[in-house]
């Protein structure tokens, strides 16, 4: 009796680990028949789990989601990693996430075994989450969006720019990009007959979604087209410069994120960096304090900036 729950628990693992296996893959990995998989299925079914299966060469089983979730089987460095996350989760760019994720965490810390509980402890003691005091993302909002990029259908919203203006958008949404900032959504705006990138923070969903549509895809890959995008619309000042380092030592560079700046590789040498700033003299003072060599390639303004404050140094320098 002792093997069969055991051997349950870990074909009960396997279906929450992939999306379909076929009888002869369960059998493998469990080390027993096809028989025997499904005896254990049917189990598992009078226990409560909605296990789905089809026949023919395409066959498989699946564990279906129902609305009474039974219990969740996770390892021990997955059971760390959910813990790290709700609690990120808490101090996170969601409005209104945070008593749930607290609340999560609660009911997970309870079920730990005692001998992970330490590590938990430890890092989550260790570990200081800083937000940026930036906008946060109504959840409600990111679950429409996400449904609409899976079930590829398009959407229609009302969208609030930089100057506080509204505008009505219908679009084929593609991919949600957190950048540890801001959430995005990379969409193909059908009025404008191109890709566009929207702040989620500034998105008011028109219900309900539809019709359904042929994805497209994108000219790039869905995370750097909206960095692109974010660095040409959410700063004031969009900067391209060349970074006369390989872009290895740029990405390795700890005030570098792949929130705010683009790297583009050019040659074994150097680099391209797209960024920007809503302050010239910021901006310039930043790239300055990185202590890497580059060029500006626009905007112009900025190497006047640069002029200015490599005056001021050198004026401060002379100084007796």
């Amino acid at each position: 009796m002792r093997e069969t729950s055991v051997r349950l628990l870990r074909l009960l693992a396997l279906l929450q680990a992939r999306r379909e296996w076929s009888g002869a893959e369960l059998a493998r990995r469990l080390e027993v028949s096809t028989r025997t998989v499904r005896t254990d299925m049917e189990r598992l079914r009078e226990l409560g789990y909605e296990v789905t299966s089809r026949t023919g060469t395409a066959g498989g089983y699946r564990l279906a989601a129902g609305t009474a979730v039974p219990p969740l089987l996770l390892d021990d460095e997955e059971a760390i990693a959910v813990g790290l996350t709700l609690r990120a989760g808490a101090s996170g760019s969601i409005t209104g996430i945070e008593e749930t994720a607290l609340r999560a965490l609660a009911k997970l810390e309870r079920t730990l075994p005692k001998r992970l509980r330490p590590r938990l402890d430890a890092l989550r003691t260790a570990t200081v989450t800083h937000t940026g005091g930036g906008p946060t993302v109504d959840a409600e909002t990111l679950t429409v969006l996400a449904g609409a990029c899976r079930d590829h259908e398009r959407l229609r919203f009302a969208y609030t720019d930089h100057d506080g203006a509204s505008s009505p958008r219908s679009v084929e949404p593609h991919r949600l990009v957190y950048t540890g900032r801001r959430w995005y959504l990379l969409a193909w705006d059908r009025d404008r007959d191109d890709w566009r990138t929207f702040r989620a923070d500034r998105i008011t969903p028109h219900l309900p979604t539809g019709p359904r549509f042929v994805p497209r895809d994108p000219p790039e890959d869905a995370a750097r087209r909206v960095v692109r995008g974010a660095a040409s619309t959410a700063y004031r000042y969009p900067a391209r410069l060349r970074f006369l380092v390989p872009m290895q030592v740029a990405a390795a560079h700890d005030r570098i994120t792949s929130g705010s700046a683009l790297l583009t590789p050019i040659d074994d040498t150097s680099c391209l960096v797209e960024t920007g700033s809503d302050s010239l003299p910021d901006l310039a003072r930043f790239l300055v304090g990185l202590g890497l060599p580059f060029v500006v390639l626009d905007p112009p303004e900025l190497r006047a900036e640069l002029r200015t404050l490599a005056a001021r140094a050198l004026a401060a320098a002379d100084q007796p």
